[in-house]
């Protein structure tokens, strides 16, 4: 879940490289560091903590003349985050650095054959183990660079992408990748490598995705690529459409800020290019009629807020299309020796379609010989080119650690495939089907008003800033946004917060609640109305405080809740995309009021690309 960049060209790299990482600290953020060949030799520097610290030690790169270099910015795995354990990591005369995104499974096994060959080492890191081992074949092999990559690559289990530049060769970078993100961007005055996208917008839009097991060799005018056993392959460049902007915060305190007042726009642009005539036409999918006919049951696995718009989306499949859908968490799925028959369809989704677990779920599927459906946002990802089916989000670059719009534009983008296996499969009628249509498309002017509760929002999380433990309840659809919202809060907050289906209450949880205790309740689904209140009575008997999220015409809960936001009133089917809202921005506020990085919390990672 680290973040790693690379260049060689023209210009000063260490600005660059700078720049680049700044793009990729939501990827991680424990320490940073850089290495840059001045002309005589490789300069590393390396800090713990944000990238800032390190961005000062070097004055903004100027300390470190080069037009060559990789650099690094780092979420611990293997040893505490330290300025020892920082990257990039160098062999023991500093003629080889490199940089490291993954695990390295078998490290100890390889550490142990090397200090029998007289390697030492100084940190507690796999990595450094990778870069000995590099080392280790590069003198035995006649100081060949591409046969030690290659080497290196049949020895290490595990995942890995690599940045490596050699002081022998000066003018190259290698780039290298199994499991973990890749990307090489073609720039104007030289090319540069990087896990992600926004790092290279402000330099180029043409980029190369990295396969497994392939290896990049950048030069200032060229790239060549290799397959494991060092034969050259040809690759094609792929055009990058995304806003530069929206990798800027553009006067936003906050990135998640922002990414919340983008909902409205990101979910305009999921929708709008899928419905044309009033029918739903989701070009990329690439699925005729007969195979929706012929799915049999839906398997849905993803993690995080991608599993819980999951779980809403059981309720809508299953409701709508009348398929049998189960959720998983990618990170059980495959553990659990899944039941997968013929006739059944996988979706897997995920923000940035690498995601280390589901991406395993999706190649388990396909070696059973099930059929798989990628719902993801980033272009060419690992999921995107492995699925046999693929639907795309439009959210745009997404920079904070906690999803708003990815998670928005992942719904209404279930929302649509659904409708869309309903009507061919007979389930609904052309009027039916217009009426959702029409609703769907309201979505993001409902999305936009609610926006506009942001000030009386604030209000109330600035109550409750001191909070231990919040809960959330609901029922069906609104337990499924209950789970979103307390993730939310709890993982930017880092206050205890837990969601519960509403009907569970007497099976123990309701033994929690104590005077005061927060307590939220969504209630946007009309036929549990009653349910639903019952049980807010019900904690408030035992002194909680209830924070209710429910429809405009829902005026009842006004008597049993202290305090309510209204939302407007949709389909049943696609309430979370409203209800979500108010909750997206009260646990940002809540964030903001205890002094916290909004953007970048504790322990946290935007991608999980290691399990």
């Amino acid at each position: 879940m680290c973040g790693i960049v690379g260049y060689v060209g023209k210009a000063q790299a260490a600005p660059i490289l700078l720049d680049g990482l700044s793009k990729l600290e939501y990827r991680g953020y424990d320490s940073a560091g850089m290495a840059v060949y001045d002309g005589q030799q490789i300069n590393i520097q390396k800090a713990t903590g944000r990238l800032k610290v390190l961005s000062e030690l070097t004055h903004d790169g100027e300390i470190m003349p080069g037009t060559v270099g990789i650099g690094h910015t780092r979420w611990a795995t293997h040893g505490e985050p330290s300025d020892t354990n920082a990257h990039p990591h160098f062999n023991k005369s500093r003629t080889i650095a490199l940089v490291h995104n993954g695990i390295i499974e078998n490290y100890q096994k390889l550490k142990n054959l090397l200090s029998e060959k007289g390697y030492e080492f100084y940190s507690e890191t796999d990595t450094e183990v990778v870069v000995n081992l590099l080392d280790y074949y590069y003198n035995k092999y006649g100081k060949d660079m591409l046969t030690a990559v290659t080497k290196v690559m049949h020895r290490v289990e595990g995942s890995y992408a690599l940045g490596i530049i050699f002081q022998d060769h000066p003018d190259l970078v290698y780039s290298v990748r199994k499991d973990s993100p890749l990307i090489v961007g073609m720039a104007q005055d030289g090319n540069l490598i990087a896990s992600d996208v926004p790092a290279v917008l402000k330099y180029t839009r043409d980029v190369y995705f990295i396969e497994n097991q392939e290896i990049a060799c950048l030069s200032e005018h060229d790239i060549r690529f290799f397959n494991e056993d060092g034969d050259e392959i040809q690759k094609e460049a792929k055009h990058i459409d995304w806003d530069i902007n929206a990798a800027e915060k553009n006067g936003y305190e906050h990135f998640m800020l922002k990414e919340i007042y983008e909902q409205p726009k990101a979910v305009r642009d999921t929708i709008s290019p899928r419905i044309k005539d009033g029918q739903i036409e989701i070009e990329e999918l690439g699925m005729s009629d007969e195979e929706i006919k012929a799915i049999k049951k839906i398997h849905i696995v993803a993690c995080g807020s991608a599993y819980h718009t999951g779980v809403t989306n059981k309720y809508v499949f299953e409701g709508l299309a009348r398929i049998p859908v189960e959720v998983d968490l990618a990170s059980e799925f495959r553990y659990r020796n899944p039941i997968l028959n013929e006739g059944d369809l996988l979706i897997v989704i995920s923000q940035s379609g690498e995601t280390a677990d589901s991406l395993a779920a999706l190649r388990l599927a396909k070696e059973k010989g099930i059929t798989t459906l990628g719902i993801v946002n980033v272009v060419g990802s690992s999921i995107a080119r492995e699925a046999d089916r693929v639907m795309y989000t439009w959210a745009g670059p997404e920079i904070a650690v906690a999803t708003t719009k990815a998670y928005s534009c992942q719904l209404v983008a279930l929302y649509l495939l659904a409708l869309k296996f309903a009507g061919v499969r007979g389930e609904i009628s052309d009027e039916t089907m217009k009426e959702y249509l029409r609703d769907i498309e309201m979505l993001p002017n409902q999305i936009e008003s609610l926006l506009g509760n942001q000030e009386r929002i604030q209000k109330f999380a600035n109550r409750y800033v001191a909070a231990k433990d919040v809960f959330f309840i609901g029922r069906g659809i609104d337990y499924a946004i209950s789970l979103e919202g307390s993730l939310k809060l709890k993982e930017i907050s880092y206050i205890h917060s837990e969601a519960y289906a509403a009907g569970e209450l007497k099976h123990g949880t309701i033994s929690l609640i104590e005077d005061g205790t927060l307590v939220t309740a969504v209630v946007t689904q009309e036929d549990l109305y009653k349910k639903t209140i019952s049980n807010i009575v019900e904690v408030k008997t035992r002194g909680a405080v209830v924070m209710a999220i429910t429809n405009d015409d829902n005026l009842e809960i006004e008597k049993c809740a202290d305090y309510t936001i209204y939302v407007p009133k949709t389909n049943q089917y696609f309430t979370n995309s409203l209800a979500i809202i108010p909750l997206q921005i009260f646990s940002y506020y809540v964030s903001v009021g205890r002094g916290l990085d909004v953007d970048k919390p504790r322990n946290l990672a935007k991608s999980v690309t290691v399990e």
